[in-house]
């Protein structure tokens, strides 16, 4: 369970980017990407990612102690000819890195934020053991989601990615006027989503993002207990 993240439908409008052929989790083709439809910063109240912030979460897991350190770089990777932010999530458990994973995120111009992909790896005493999960829109089949709309409303319901058989998120706002505390602060109308994938079909989450901050706690709610908050903040 990392901090950010995270195949759609056919526009069928001329090539743009249509967020709302890209959003039915069951549609079967892939959304049509114009990079001249995307900006260059991302900004969208829920998810704000500026170059140069840190965060940090804590929580459990079955496996003990997890840490997670997101990083907003000032690296960019041009996917589809879409320029997408590099988000750099780095997992410690119990003191050892597991994890190590670089996200890529753009927005379009209504203000939804879409998953381009992502190159993980999973690393054991000190080595990588592992680069199941990663996929590139555009290759292999592999296809773009959003990963947080312009506008959420209850009862949305989107694809989050796609490379079947690897990644397919799924996400659902259940709500936008929760209220949380977590070790960084107190939040009204927080946005909660329940994700989840049919590639494991026995976990759901639970994620809460506040404004201007973006997400602030995930928990599992089916198949298992594991549960990450977020601790600190260093704007850029």
């Amino acid at each position: 369970m990392t901090a950010t993240a995270t195949g759609c439908g056919n526009d069928g409008g001329g090539g743009r980017a249509t967020p709302a052929a890209a959003l039915s989790p069951t549609a079967s083709k892939a959304p049509a990407v114009n990079p001249a439809d995307f900006v260059t910063t991302i900004d969208n109240p829920y998810m704000p990612l500026v170059p140069g912030t840190k965060l940090r979460y804590e929580g459990t897991t079955e496996d003990g102690t997890e840490t997670v350190a997101v990083e907003v770089t000032r690296r960019t990777k041009k996917i589809l000819g879409v320029t997408a932010v590099v988000v750099r999530d780095t997992v410690t458990e119990d003191g050892q890195v597991v994890e190590d994973t670089f996200d890529w995120f753009a927005q379009d111009r209504e203000g939804n934020v879409w998953y381009f992909g992502e190159d993980s790896k999973e690393i054991e005493d000190g080595k990588v053991v592992s680069t199941e999960g990663s996929w590139e829109a555009g290759k292999d089949g592999a296809e773009p989601g959003i990963v947080m709309k312009a506008k959420p409303k209850v009862g949305d319901k989107y694809r989050q990615e796609y490379y079947k058989g690897v990644a397919e998120d799924r996400g659902e706002v259940l709500s936008t006027t929760e209220k949380v505390t977590v070790p960084y602060g107190s939040y009204d109308n927080v946005l909660k989503t329940k994700d989840d994938s049919p590639l494991e079909p026995d976990v759901v989450e639970h994620k809460y993002y506040a404004k201007d901050v973006g997400l602030i706690r995930e928990m599992q709610v089916e198949g298992g207990d594991d549960r990450l908050e977020l601790i600190s903040v260093d704007k850029a």
